[in-house]
């Protein structure tokens, strides 16, 4: 596993840890403002060949 890949997977655990701590104090705006930075992770990691759980 590479650098590109490791860091991927890191920040997108960390975006879907913030994420769920968001949604728990009911702070939407950063809910979404993670919500879109998963999603450019995720459009990144495709885009590049990293494999990624659904």
């Amino acid at each position: 596993m590479g650098e590109f890949t490791t860091t991927i997977e890191s920040r997108l655990d960390q975006a879907y840890k913030g994420l769920r701590e968001a949604r728990c104090a009911g702070d939407d705006y950063l809910a979404d403002t993670l919500t879109t930075e998963i999603e450019d992770l995720r459009r990144l990691a495709d885009d590049n060949g990293v494999p990624l759980p659904h």
